[in-house]
């Protein structure tokens, strides 16, 4: 791989290794053994899958500037596509609104845990941190794209080093989860999908990656773009279960279920958890660290889906793209900042919102396309099938939440 692809694989597990992933070991945990070894066995298959056929799905597009929202209309038709618009951009917003969330108490938790201030209003504090972050992405792809890849190494070797700190912590937390019925279980692995869906997505940062290559390499793209995916979800995979099983193995379920209640990370938690001062000093920075560069990936998607919509009023054809941009600026800032000063359920908003409108967008939609567009019908196979399959176990899963 040339240095500028590997980038590319370090932003995509930049993005994909975030808040989603320091929230997977909570459900994990208070699943059990099987929900576990569900997440094992379906960790890569179901990220590598996904994310190929939205690449995939972009890349078949007859333009090298035609993000998601442009080869939804290609491929479907302009109502369609401004529906897939739509759900794409509620998808990655409502994860935005997530790390928002999570940003601000793990902040909090450093100023009033750590450093032993006083409590900062809530208020004031989501302002200053909206401000920085909106800051941040107002510099464009590029820096973005830089900021993520520098972020991704201490983060990498941070999670590493704290999964091996849990070793000889393990008391087999996950297999204290109290017993249940088949029925239970089966209902336990349904609900864990969604946030898997959540924390091994980095489909917001995905348009930009095919595009970047398409601009560069054209039609001849496609496998440098595989090798880039192989990659990423390659390390995305190991890291991600290594650090899981570690802190399954180190905390019970009932203290999983507290950190659930308190709406924090299980980084946040385990800071709390063991009294060793360098945890309790470094893990909530690493928390931040975390949520920040997931964030910076997520705004471009977010992006993405919000100027979709508006270059579809017919108000909005008058406009330059820099005015688009600055309204959109100033729009997420302000609800990202909502969001963070009511602070709602990160992992609520996750079961609720953005895994199964995660699932419709990153596993439903590429396999209709494979049927329905006749670029994409030379992508017809076993994979479809199964990524298929998995959009609509987490479907599954927010219907039996309603009911």
């Amino acid at each position: 791989m040339k240095k500028e692809d590997f980038f590319w694989s370090l932003s995509l597990f930049g993005t994909a290794v975030g808040a989603g992933v320091l929230f997977l070991p909570i459900t994990v945990g208070m699943g059990g053994l099987w929900c576990f070894i569900l997440m094992a066995l379906l960790a890569f298959p179901m990220t590598f899958f996904a994310h190929r056929g939205l690449a995939r799905f972009v890349f078949v597009g007859k333009g090298s500037s035609e993000d998601i929202t442009a080869a939804a209309d290609e491929a479907f038709g302009s109502k369609v596509g401004f529906l897939v618009t739509f759900l794409y951009f509620v998808a990655i917003f409502s994860i935005l609104l997530v790390y928002s969330v999570s940003l601000t108490n793990t902040i909090d938790a450093i100023l009033t845990e750590n450093l032993k201030l006083p409590a900062v209003p809530r208020v004031l504090l989501a302002s200053v941190l909206t401000v920085f972050l909106m800051f941040l992405v107002n510099y464009g792809e590029e820096i973005i794209i830089r900021a993520i890849s520098f972020l991704v190494f201490p983060f990498v070797a941070a999670i590493l080093l704290l999964s091996l700190f849990l070793i000889p912590n393990w008391n087999g937390g996950i297999f204290h989860a109290a017993p249940q019925s088949a029925k239970e279980t089966f209902v336990s692995m349904l609900f864990i999908i969604p946030v898997m869906v959540f924390s091994f997505n980095h489909s917001p940062i995905i348009s930009s990656m095919v595009l970047a290559q398409k601009r560069k390499y054209g039609g001849g793209a496609e496998a440098r773009i595989n090798r880039i995916l192989l990659v990423a979800h390659s390390l995305i995979v190991f890291v991600v279960i290594f650090f899981v099983f570690s802190c399954s193995m180190a905390f019970e379920p009932a203290q999983l279920a507290q950190a659930k209640q308190s709406n924090i990370t299980v980084l946040t938690y385990m800071a709390s958890a063991f009294n060793n001062p360098v945890l309790h000093n470094v893990a909530p920075i690493i928390a931040a660290i975390a949520i920040t560069k997931s964030f910076l990936g997520h705004y471009m998607g977010t992006r993405e889906g919000f100027v979709g919509i508006v270059r579809r009023a017919p108000f909005a054809n008058a406009w330059s793209q820099k005015k688009i941009n600055a309204i959109s600026l100033i729009s997420i800032g302000i609800c990202v900042w909502v969001a963070a000063v009511f602070n709602p359920s990160a992992l609520d908003l996750i079961d609720d919102l953005s895994g199964p409108i995660l699932a419709i967008i990153l596993f439903l939609m590429p396999a209709y396309a494979v049927k329905v567009v006749p670029a994409m019908r030379r992508y017809a196979g076993p994979s479809v099938y199964f990524v298929a399959v998995i959009g609509f176990l987490a479907l599954g899963a927010i219907l039996a939440q309603l009911l």
